[in-house]
């Protein structure tokens, strides 16, 4: 016998059972009961599947689809039940799920033997629904690697060949839905009778994937058009087929080549044709006096924002560079979260009509003293730092709610350029498991605040959340309100920033809750062999991050 330690209630439940019970006779025997059925739990703070077995000691505490990793368990499940029904009805179809975007998955299908219509989708969706309704076991094997791989060419599955040759392990996980195979880097719910909320509709030229919404699991999220932040994907996936790597086992066959100064080199050159082509675009209208900057957390506006001032200064303006959030009202101003908590998210944490003011007075022509916002004093400081613009000028502002109109309500919109700036992964790890954009900003941010303000990788993983809800409030709402948007993301950046990120993810000590997410990283980060940073030039937005730009922050 051996002991359990539950979580799950307020007072942790002990109790012994036979040596090699599984986590879902587990559950059944404590009578663990969530709002929405439980899919999975951390052991030891490491994310298990239902059919784990345990065999020591171990402290559980159970999840439902509303915990991140159940949500992700989740949707990677919902892409099994999709890749499926689409063997089952065209067996020679490939099906690529891309990116997330209006609150699904962007999918596509190469080799359909019809023209993708909207019967064709409701023709897949019915059959993931039989598939749904059969309640058919995922089955997890560990194999030796060679045999996976002379599974997958089977399979005709080559994109998972090239990703496993490069990975140099004796043995490799595979799952099965009936007659198909496929490989998730991570873990599904025990059966497809689970993924009981789902749709499938024409998007674009492909299809929109949609699990159920993260606030209510009853229902699909409503779909918003996002025209501009898919025209980005779609110009960056352009990119990814110039440099002939659109998944992470090519990005490694390519290193082991030594191919990556061109890679780095065509990558950098794409981004600064980007910003050169936005300059550019200003220029031609007239009256811009402002170029507003926003994105969320760790997408490399900061860098953006000195790029282009060079651009612009090519045209013949003088930009004048100022960051929003200089103008944040004094501590004692500050709005309070609904736990008590200062919230710096918010709009309200800014001075609004101070900003608004010296906008003003710029544009007049009057003389304005910048303030500096002290955060460990809380408060605005003037140290005569004193700005005015001339014809030549032009302001570029940079913060999180630059595309908010109320930031700048006094301001004419014949005078305003908005930029949204973040970094969209493009590269997947393989056809049907994409990279998440957000796992790509958290790893920059990890090790920006590791060499700018000493923090643990425990501690940003313990802030993201809260960055992350306030993303979703403040930021993400205003995106398609931007005259352009820009993509940050470079092709070999995390196999760059992986040397600095996984020795601070295996300083997370597994008492934490944050250790498995840190797994999680540790793991993700597994696939990709490691580049130097020798061939980035200083000017690139990587170096934001980890240091050596030629730029002052």
């Amino acid at each position: 016998m051996i002991e359990i330690i539950c979580t799950n209630n307020p007072t942790p439940i002990r109790r012994e059972f036979p040596i090699g019970t599984s986590l879902a006779e587990i559950a059944k025997e404590l009578n663990i009961n969530l709002k929405t059925p439980i899919v999975g739990a951390l052991v030891n703070n490491k994310v298990k599947e239902l059919n784990y077995r345990i065999f020591k000691p171990k402290q559980i505490e159970f999840f439902s689809f509303s915990h991140n990793a159940g949500f992700q368990m989740y949707l990677r499940s919902l892409s099994f039940i999709l890749f499926h029904a689409v063997k089952k009805l065209y067996p020679d179809a490939t099906l690529n799920i891309q990116h997330s975007i209006s609150g699904g998955k962007y999918c596509e299908i190469e080799n359909l033997p019809v023209t993708l219509t909207q019967e064709v989708a409701s023709e897949i969706l019915q059959k993931m629904r039989e598939i749904v309704e059969a309640n058919i076991p995922f089955k997890r094997e560990q194999m030796l690697t060679t045999d996976a791989l002379e599974l997958f060419r089977e399979h005709n599955l080559m994109d998972k060949c090239v990703l496993f040759k490069s990975r140099n392990l004796l043995y490799t996980s595979v799952y099965r839905l009936e007659e198909n195979i496929n490989y998730y880097y991570g873990y599904l719910v025990p059966s497809t009778g689970y993924i009981n909320v789902f749709n499938l509709e024409i998007y674009h030229q492909g299809l929109l994937l949609q699990p159920p919404s993260r606030h209510n699991s009853n229902q699909t999220a409503h779909i918003n058009a996002q025209s501009k932040l898919f025209k980005v994907f779609q110009e960056h996936k352009k990119w990814i087929s110039i440099l002939g790597v659109p998944h992470v086992g090519a990005l490694n066959l390519a290193i082991e080549r030594k191919e990556t100064t061109n890679l780095i080199q065509v990558s950098e050159a794409l981004h600064e044709k980007k910003v050169a082509s936005i300059a550019d675009e200003i220029h031609h209208r007239d009256k811009i006096k402002m170029v507003l900057i926003s994105g969320p957390s760790s997408s490399g506006k900061t860098t953006f924002c000195k790029r282009l001032s060079v651009q612009l200064e090519v045209l013949g303006y003088k930009p004048l560079q100022i960051s929003i959030d200089n103008y944040f009202v004094n501590r004692e101003q500050t709005p309070k979260d609904e736990h008590g908590e200062y919230d710096f998210e918010c709009l309200q944490a800014i001075d609004i009509k101070l900003f608004n003011t010296h906008l003003q007075e710029l544009l007049n022509g009057n003389s304005v003293e910048i303030p500096t916002f002290d955060f460990t004093l809380g408060k605005k400081l003037y140290n005569g730092n004193v700005v005015k613009m001339n014809e030549k000028s032009i302001l570029i502002l940079e913060g999180i709610h630059g595309l908010n109109p109320q930031l700048t309500a006094m301001i004419g919109n014949e005078f305003k350029y908005k930029v949204f700036v973040s970094a969209l992964t493009q590269i997947a790890i393989d056809t049907q498991n994409p990279i998440p954009t957000t796992d790509n900003r958290l790893i920059r941010r990890m090790v920006r605040d590791f060499k700018y303000r000493g923090y643990s990788a425990l501690e940003t993983m313990k802030r993201w959340q809260s960055v992350r809800k306030g993303e979703e409030k403040w930021i993400f709402p205003f995106q398609e309100q931007a005259d352009m948007m820009f993509n940050s993301a470079l092709l070999c950046e995390l196999s760059i920033l992986k040397l600095y990120a996984e020795p601070l993810l295996r300083d997370v000590p597994e008492t934490e809750a944050q250790y498995a997410e840190a797994v999680r990283l540790l793991k993700f980060l597994s696939y990709f062999k490691t580049v130097s940073e020798k061939d980035i030039p200083p000017t690139s937005i990587l170096r934001e991050f980890f240091g050596g730009s030629s730029f002052i922050y």
